[in-house]
């Protein structure tokens, strides 16, 4: 029985960890929606996982060091509801993030995005006009536009430059004009519409130079918002779908340490199961 109890512990031990794991990517999502992709809620189902599975493991890791088989049989009953809502969470994340991605742009380093080609429950979040002031305001705050300007020995950037740079999905939809629009750059977050005819893309008619307003109301934007939050939730998910993978069978083993456990409690043979012989009932004529 000490064994089992043992490798009990130490399974909860590994699955503490896990747990830590899944709270990181938590705080991690919400530091960037503080400072970067600026949609809070997301993040709170995975914080709320890793502090479950961090509590639960702590009460097994209990059970197992103090022999208690109420604490162990919580654990593993509350374990497999934890592994059941993060495979859900996962399933979910992948659902919300499925559609859409950055479209290439000739002779350009950067990818644009169309909020066109989003769709379903995430984009409707985001176009939601109260949440989008949110989402903007936090943006703008965020100064994520403000820190796009380069030089090279004290000379500005220049276009050339600036065509091929790695734009992250927000700069590129709220930091900048839509490329067809045609408009002359001047600097990151500087370009000249004289001169040129306004495209059909209604995205060239709601840009502005005035550094409060840039592109945060485009569609651009919002799909950058949209293309920022897929990268990030595909990151997390790949470490999501690990520790799933190694919690299902921290808990199967669990699972087979504690039926060994009651087998020794009821002093059976490991891999036998006890039997008593049945005594034949007399009859009386």
């Amino acid at each position: 029985m000490r064994a089992s109890n043992n490798l009990i512990g130490l399974l909860n031990f590994l699955t503490f960890l896990l747990s830590i794991v899944i709270l990181g990517g938590g705080i991690w999502l919400s530091s960037r929606a503080s400072n970067t992709d600026c949609l809070k809620f997301l993040q709170w189902p995975l914080i709320v996982i890793g502090a479950s599975i961090m509590a639960v493991s702590l009460a097994g890791f209990a059970g197992a060091c103090y022999r208690n088989t109420f604490l162990l049989q919580l654990y593993l009953f509350v374990m497999l509801f934890i592994i059941a809502a993060l495979f859900g969470f996962i399933i979910f994340a992948y659902a919300v993030t499925d559609k859409g991605t950055g479209r290439p742009v000739m002779n350009k380093g950067y990818l644009e995005y169309y909020l066109g080609d989003y769709s379903g429950w995430l984009k409707d979040r985001v176009v939601d006009e109260q949440y989008w002031a949110k989402i903007s305001s936090c943006i703008r705050d965020s100064k994520v536009c403000g820190k796009m300007g380069r030089s090279f020995n004290g000379v500005p950037e220049t276009s050339d430059m600036f065509s091929m740079r790695k734009l992250s999905p927000i700069q590129s939809g709220c930091c900048k004009p839509p490329t067809d629009c045609g408009f002359v750059y001047v600097n990151e977050t500087l370009w000249d519409a004289s001169g040129t005819m306004i495209g059909t893309n209604t995205d060239c008619s709601r840009w502005s130079n005035d550094q409060q307003q840039l592109c945060y109301q485009c569609d651009s934007c919002k799909a950058g918002v949209l293309g920022s939050l897929k990268k990030s939730w595909r990151k997390v998910s790949v470490i999501n779908i690990v520790v799933l993978i190694l919690l299902v069978i921290f808990y199967v083993i669990a699972c087979a340490a504690f039926r060994n456990n009651k087998r020794m409690d009821n002093d059976e043979p490991y891999g036998e199961a006890r039997m008593t012989k049945a005594q034949p009932s007399r009859i009386q004529l």
